[in-house]
């Protein structure tokens, strides 16, 4: 089969080759899914289990990729709860060849039902972006109506995420990023904008949930803005800096079926929009996630057509 791989962790995405690797078998639990769309989160190639396995082996060439929509095409021994013939999306597991690929086998338990109505490349574009979303408001902040919300990277694929299920969960929300980013934070439905590059991020004053994706400096400044028993949530690593008087939290994102059929009814209905920037083919993919431009939104490798 056709695939993406990578063997070296410091060219990053010019590392990646377009090479033929034998196509994968379901061992027990797994499901064989043909791919027809697949999502790619650069940071990825920063993750120890993209180069080894469970316990520490080395398994370069590795096939990047994490996310996928496709139709199921065999089940492994055990294997309960899906079907041949299936549509599905859902998270492929950290430590073993990915989604940018012809063929993927994953966990069953990782995957969803994707409805017929929803296109292969939105399917793709909504697991990892939207279960850290619904995980970090709802499991680890528990987020409530009438609380104020700052999102970091409002316009990107996982702030917008966030913005979204912020808002329809009655939360004010607060967007930030560069000032090109205010119209799109706004569009997803961002109440306010803060340019981290002219605005003062401390004029925002105290909120009940700071959303980071990004850390560094801004994660350090981002904790002072908590208020009294409020959270900071995190993707971006263990926090430098407690709240004063409120909590800190980081996580990795999880598989979660339930919580995907949550987030796909959401798209179905019209409640939640993906933030999709640009669509390519398997054969350009490595041009596409190389682009000569910063590209808005996340970049999606449709595998068929």
């Amino acid at each position: 089969m056709k695939a993406i791989v990578v063997t070296n962790e410091t060219a990053g995405t010019a590392g990646m080759t377009l090479a033929e690797r034998p196509e994968p078998q379901a061992t027990t639990n797994d499901v064989l899914v043909q791919v027809h769309a697949s999502g790619f989160t650069p940071g990825e190639l920063t993750w120890p289990g993209t180069w080894t396995d469970r316990l520490g082996r080395d398994r370069t060439p590795s096939i990047p990729g994490h996310e996928v929509a496709g139709i199921v095409t065999a089940l492994g021994y055990g294997t309960r709860g899906l079907s041949v013939g299936q549509r599905v999306f859902g998270l492929a597991d950290w430590t073993r060849d990915g989604t940018l690929a012809e063929y993927v086998s994953v966990e069953a338990r990782n995957l969803a039902p994707l409805p017929s109505d929803i296109d292969f490349t939105v399917g793709a574009s909504l697991p990892i972006s939207g279960l850290t979303a619904w995980q970090g408001l709802f499991v680890h902040g528990r987020i409530q109506a009438g609380q104020s919300v700052l999102v970091h990277g409002s316009a990107g694929g996982v702030g917008s995420m966030v913005t979204q299920l912020a808002r329809e969960a009655g939360a004010y929300v607060i967007g930030t990023g560069r000032a090109a980013d205010r119209q799109t934070a706004l569009d997803f439905g961002a109440h306010e904008f803060v340019n981290l590059d002219n605005d003062s991020l401390e004029d925002v004053g105290g909120v009940d949930l700071v959303f980071d994706v990004i850390g560094g400096d801004i994660g350090k400044r981002s904790a002072g803005l908590v208020r009294t028993g409020g959270m900071l949530v995190t993707i971006a690593g263990p926090p430098e800096v407690q709240p004063a008087e409120g909590l800190a939290v980081d996580f990795v994102v999880e598989a979660d079926r339930e919580q995907l059929g949550e987030i796909v009814q959401r798209v179905r209905d019209g409640r939640l929009r993906t933030n999709i920037g640009q669509i390519a083919s398997l054969d350009h993919a490595v041009a596409a996630f190389n682009p000569t431009e910063r590209i808005k939104g996340k970049t999606i490798i449709r595998v068929r057509t």
